[in-house]
């Protein structure tokens, strides 16, 4: 009977010390781990989405983490201290806004929560006039866009002021001496917190018409009837950076460093994406 439990108690004993040393390694394991978060405009989601599912072959040890919204909602959470190692804005006047190196007119908070030493333009899109399927109000172009807005015979969607999208619209009516706030008060507009809430309005035929970027388009399978010119609205660029209160600094450099390179330019390609070279 000793003898038999002795050796139960042998048994036990080395079973908590396997035991014991698979936690051990467990826990080296999940050290090993990294993960990275990206804030990224919400016009990326799909590609993003793509390209972080592809980089889990480049780099098995590191998880990328994806907080989409639109840049404006972004910029707010990071100065509130929300953790994010990556910024990717829709326009620069977000980043310049978290930027120290920026102007003082674009930065006159004197943030400074970008690592200059990594910011770069990444992307170029394009702003597009986008209908419902059918088409119902025939709207071919901006021009016509213009014309029906003054008649007020059509209803549009259009970002809300604090998103890339909806100033990028609100210099196309100003292109055509159109005035905002009447428009608004004659109820033949219609706004959505982000890029992708304007692009639903229109596949939903909720709206007549909406101003979206041409990847959002492509995405959703939209009309797209016209394209703004960069006189009318300026160029469309995203810049990214990692910020410097990233604890994982060298791995978000890694990954942006992977953003700019053939395999993640052939992904944002395929939607419409111009990708910028260093």
């Amino acid at each position: 009977m000793r003898k038999r439990r002795r050796n139960l108690m042998v048994s036990l004993a080395f079973w908590l010390i396997l035991a014991q040393g698979m936690n051990v390694l467990a826990a080296e394991g999940q050290e090993a781990g990294k993960e990275i978060i990206v804030f990224a405009a919400a016009s990326m989601t799909e590609t993003l989405t793509k390209i972080c599912d592809l980089y889990r072959e480049v780099d098995p040890e590191v998880s990328v983490i994806c907080n989409f919204d639109s840049s404006g909602t972004l910029k707010t959470q990071i100065e509130e201290g929300a953790a994010c190692d990556i910024f990717i804005s829709a326009a620069p006047k977000q980043m310049d806004a978290l930027d120290i190196t920026a102007s003082e007119e674009a930065n006159p908070d004197k943030l400074d929560f970008v690592d200059p030493d990594t910011r770069l333009d990444l992307l170029e899109n394009e702003v597009t006039l986008v209908v419902p399927e059918g088409n119902p109000k025939k709207i071919t172009s901006f021009d016509d866009l213009a014309e029906a807005l003054k008649e007020g015979s059509i209803l549009m969607g259009m970002g809300n002021s604090d998103v890339p999208v909806g100033q990028y619209t609100q210099k196309i009516l100003a292109w055509y001496d159109l005035d905002e706030e009447e428009l608004a008060a004659a109820g033949v507009l219609t706004y959505g917190t982000n890029v992708k809430e304007v692009t639903t309005q229109v596949a939903e035929g909720s709206v007549d018409c909406g101003v979206v970027y041409c990847t959002d388009a492509f995405s959703a399978g939209l009309d797209v009837v016209d394209r703004a010119t960069p006189e009318m609205c300026g160029q469309v660029i995203y810049p990214a950076a990692v910020l410097k209160n990233s604890e994982v600094s060298d791995e978000a450099k890694a990954f942006l460093e992977y953003l700019t390179g053939p395999e993640a330019s052939g992904v944002f390609a395929e939607v419409g994406f111009t990708p910028l070279s260093k």
